[in-house]
C-alpha cells in the first residue's frame, strides 16, 4: 500500500480522474453563459471542452500515468492530435476577439474574409510543419523550400491575374463601400448587392452588373451613399422665358418642401440657371429614394405649373376653359351653394377649374384657406396628426364635396388635405364666397356646421388613436 501512495503515477491517475470531470463541467457553464449571450467565444470554448481537455488529460495519462516513453508512436499520435487542437484553439480564439468582434469602423471590421482564411491557411501549413518536425523528427525544410520555389514560379507566371486580385484585395480592405450603398462606376449606377474577392455585384435597372475588384481598384467612382445622411438630388425644369423667375422658383421650392422623406437639416432650393432653365436641389435622407421622389417631383410641378399659369417645358394647356368650367360649376358647385342661372354665370368670372396630381398635398395644416374648392372628379383624403406622431386618416371627400370653407371665419384648419390619384376641382376666391353667403345667410350657418363637423371627427380620430398608441405602449 504504501509503495502505491509513494508511486508517480498514482497523482497523476487521481489527479486526472478529478481534475477532467471538474474541468469538463466549469467549461460547459461557461459554454452555455457565452451562448445566451451569443458571445464570439462559443466556438473556442467549445473545442476547449470537447477536444483539448480530453486529449491532454489522456497524453498525461500515458506519459506521467502509464510511464510510456515520448518515443512510442501511441504517445506521438496523441501528442499530434493535441498540438494540433491547440492550433486550431489558438487560430479561432484569435479570429473571434479580432476579427468577429470587432468594432464598426475599425480596421479588423475592414479585413477581407479571404485575408484571414490565406492568413489562417499559412499559420496552419507552418504548424504542422512544426509540429512533425519536433513530434516526429521530420526534417521539412526540402518540404518549405519546395513551396516556397514553386510559388515564385507561380507568381511569376500569373502575375498579372495575381496583381489584379490584389489590387482588389487590397480596395476591399480600405473599404470604400458597402454592402447597400449607391455606387456610380464607369460602367453602371445601382447599389452594392454583394462583395466578394473576385468582384462587385451592382443591381441596377438593366439588371445584375458584375464588376471585378481590380477594375473599381484602377478607375475613379462615386459612392453617393457617403457621407450618410448628405445626398441631394438636382433637377433641371424648363420654363417659358417670359414666366416670372421668382413666381417659378417659388412653385417649385413649395412642391419640393411638401415631397416625402426629405432630410431633416436641410432646405430644397430653386434657383434660375437662364434660358428659361431651373435647378432645384432636393435634400433626400438616402440615395434610395432618389428615383421615386425624382418622379413624384416631376409629376407635382406638371399640376402646379398649370394651376399657377406656368409654362412648364414651354407648353400651354387652356385646361380651364370657360365651357368645362361652366359645366362644373353647374354640376357640383350650383346644388351646393343654391345658384341660380345668373349666379352661375357670374361665378365663371371669378373661378378656375384646376387639377392636383396623385398624394398631393391640396390643403396643409395650420393653413389659412384663401378659397374653397368643390371636387368635380377623384377623392380627398383628409388627415390630421400631432408633432409627436405621424399622420392618421380621418375621412375622405368624394366628388360633389367641398373644402376650404372655413375661409370665411380666418381660422386655420386642422388637418391636411391630399389628392387620391388625380383630382379635378372648382377654386372660388374668398371674395366671391363672402358675396354668396351674404346673399343667403344660410350658407354661413351650413358651412359652420361642416367645420365644426370635421373639427370634431378629426379630435375623435386623435383621441383613438393616442389611447391605442398608450395601450401598444
Amino acid at each position: 500500500m504504501t509503495d502505491i501512495l509513494t508511486s508517480p503515477w498514482f497523482f497523476w491517475s487521481i489527479g486526472i480522474a478529478l481534475g477532467l470531470p471538474l474541468g469538463l463541467i466549469m467549461l460547459t457553464e461557461w459554454q452555455q453563459a457565452l451562448r445566451r449571450k451569443h458571445s464570439v467565444l462559443v466556438r473556442p470554448v467549445t473545442v476547449l471542452r470537447n477536444y483539448l481537455l480530453p486529449l491532454g488529460a489522456l497524453l498525461l495519462l500515458l506519459i506521467e500515468a502509464k510511464q510510456i516513453p515520448p518515443e512510442e508512436t501511441s504517445v506521438r499520435l496523441v501528442g499530434t492530435l493535441f498540438a494540433f487542437v491547440v492550433l486550431v484553439l489558438v487560430l479561432s480564439g484569435v479570429s473571434a476577439t479580432l476579427f468577429h468582434g470587432a468594432p464598426e469602423g475599425t480596421w479588423r471590421k475592414r479585413v477581407p474574409v479571404i485575408f484571414v482564411d490565406v492568413a489562417r491557411f499559412v499559420v496552419i501549413i507552418v504548424g504542422l510543419g512544426m509540429i512533425f518536425s519536433y513530434i516526429w523528427g521530420a526534417n521539412v525544410r526540402g518540404l518549405f523550400t519546395a513551396l516556397g520555389v514553386t510559388s515564385i514560379v507561380m507568381g511569376l507566371a500569373l502575375q498579372q491575374s495575381v496583381g489584379q486580385i490584389v489590387s482588389g484585395l487590397l480596395m476591399l480592405f480600405e473599404q470604400p463601400f458597402r454592402i447597400g450603398d449607391w455606387l456610380d462606376t464607369p460602367t453602371a449606377h445601382g447599389h452594392v448587392v454583394e462583395v466578394n474577392w473576385r468582384a462587385v455585384h451592382l443591381q441596377t435597372d438593366s439588371g445584375l452588373q458584375i464588376t471585378p475588384n481590380s477594375v473599381l481598384a484602377t478607375a475613379s467612382f462615386t459612392n453617393v451613399s457617403r457621407p450618410a445622411g448628405r445626398h441631394n438630388i438636382a433637377i433641371v425644369s424648363v420654363f417659358s422665358v417670359e414666366d416670372p423667375p421668382d413666381q417659378v422658383c417659388a412653385m417649385l421650392l413649395r412642391v419640393a418642401a411638401d415631397l416625402p422623406r426629405l432630410r431633416e437639416d436641410a432646405e430644397p432650393s430653386a434657383i434660375p440657371l437662364g434660358g428659361g432653365e431651373y435647378r432645384t436641389m432636393i435634400p433626400l435622407r438616402s440615395f434610395d429614394d432618389d428615383g421615386q421622389l425624382k418622379a413624384t417631383f416631376l409629376r407635382w410641378i406638371w399640376y402646379a405649373a398649370r394651376r399657377d399659369g406656368l409654362h412648364l417645358d414651354r407648353a400651354a394647356e387652356p385646361f380651364s376653359t370657360p365651357e368645362r368650367l361652366a359645366d362644373a360649376i353647374q354640376t357640383v358647385v350650383a346644388p351646393t351653394l343654391r345658384l341660380g342661372p345668373e349666379d352661375q354665370q357670374t361665378l365663371t368670372a371669378h373661378s378656375t377649374l384646376q387639377r392636383y396630381g396623385a398624394d398631393e398635398k391640396i390643403q396643409g395644416s395650420g393653413e389659412v384657406p384663401s378659397h374653397m374648392l368643390f371636387i368635380v372628379s377623384g377623392r380627398v383624403l383628409l388627415t390630421a396628426g400631432t408633432a409627436e406622431g405621424p399622420e392618421i386618416s380621418v375621412g375622405t371627400l368624394d366628388e360633389g364635396s367641398f373644402l376650404g370653407q372655413s375661409t370665411l371665419t380666418r381660422q386655420p384648419v386642422i388637418g391636411c388635405a391630399y389628392a387620391v390619384g388625380e383630382v379635378t376641382v372648382v377654386r372660388i376666391e374668398r371674395g366671391q364666397v363672402e358675396t354668396l353667403v351674404h346673399r343667403n345667410p344660410l350658407l354661413m350657418q351650413e358651412f359652420g356646421r361642416t367645420i365644426e363637423e370635421r373639427r370634431a371627427t378629426v379630435r375623435r380620430a386623435l383621441s383613438v388613436d393616442t389611447l391605442a398608441q398608450s395601450r401598444g405602449g
